[in-house]
């Protein structure tokens, strides 16, 4: 368990550099963000990550704390790249300026810290009180995948967004904060993805937090890097289809350990080490990126 001084110290520099971020964001806002400005903030967000994951031994006590966070980074990481496909769908529908869009991007990703903190601190308190709820956690979880396999129900989501657009409009609401909403609309729904989902990784408050708040820092800056480039990730749902699988049959497995089941209708449970985890993550996002552009033209259209 990580001391008070630990999680001061890193909340308050973390805080710091989205203080910072946001700084840059007002101070640019009639600015466009090139690409080449985009790929330098996120090599310099992830390389931050990768720093932060390799040193963590020296401040924790847990000798799966290094694995368990990149780990949970990288699942983390791949939702939110998930989550820039609705942001481009959102800011696109209501015509914002690029000029305005790090902006209310970055307003968009604080929402989500602030979601995403309640929903860790809400998980945590279930999770310390019913073990059981990995039960609960690992059905949504497989029940999500197959939502994220099989979902061709974009025109309804559509319609119902768009009645929240016409109660907004009729409140006098301007195509600024109505985009905003939008936006923490979504990151709400998929912080009740995510947050299960790294609970299946580590139960461990401090690593939950931390993968989090790397995976969204530089989001902003990675729409600008991935907004030409998402169209060819067409392989991206069912990667994570996937992953949220795999982790949800993990807690689901942890789960009955917990309640002392190690094995069903005669045949063992396993246990699914942090590697495992770890390799299966990376594998499933380097095949998913690899299988989507090598399938698809610069255009986005499959490759016959």
């Amino acid at each position: 368990m990580e001391s008070t001084a630990v999680w001061l110290l890193t909340l308050g520099v973390l805080s710091l550099v989205i203080v910072l971020d946001l700084m840059i964001a007002i101070a640019r806002r009639n600015k466009e963000t090139t690409m080449t400005e985009a790929g330098i903030w996120t090599i310099i967000y992830v390389s931050a990550a990768l720093v932060f994951g390799y040193l963590m031994p020296n401040w924790t006590t847990d000798p799966n704390s290094q694995k368990e966070f990149f780990a949970g980074w990288l699942t983390e990481y791949a939702l939110s790249v998930d989550n820039i496909f609705v942001f481009v769908i959102i800011l696109a529908r209501f015509q914002i300026e690029r000029t305005k869009q790090q902006l209310v991007l970055l307003l968009g990703i604080i929402i989500a810290l602030i979601l995403r903190g309640g929903f860790i601190a809400a998980g945590s308190a279930i999770l310390e009180r019913f073990s059981s709820a990995f039960f609960i956690f690992g059905a949504f979880l497989i029940f999500t995948a197959y939502k994220l396999l099989t979902e061709h129900g974009e025109e309804e989501e559509k319609q119902k967004e768009d009645r929240i657009v016409t109660f907004l409009r009729s409140k006098g609401a301007s195509t600024f904060t109505i985009a905003l909403i939008s936006l923490g609309i979504t990151d709400l729904v998929f912080a009740l993805d995510s947050i299960p989902a790294i609970f299946g990784i580590t139960r461990d408050p401090y690593i939950v937090v931390c993968a989090n708040i790397f995976a969204l820092m530089g989001l902003r800056q990675l729409y600008f890097l991935l907004q030409g480039l998402l169209q060819r990730l067409v392989y991206l749902s069912k990667g994570l289809s996937f992953i949220l699988a795999f982790i949800g049959f993990k807690m689901i497995i942890e789960a009955f350990h917990g309640i002392g089941v190690h094995d069903l209708l005669g045949i063992e449970l396993p246990h699914v080490s942090i590697e495992v985890s770890l390799a299966v993550i990376a594998s499933t996002l380097i095949v998913t990126a690899v299988g989507s552009l090598t399938a698809t033209r610069k255009d986005g259209t499959e490759i016959v």
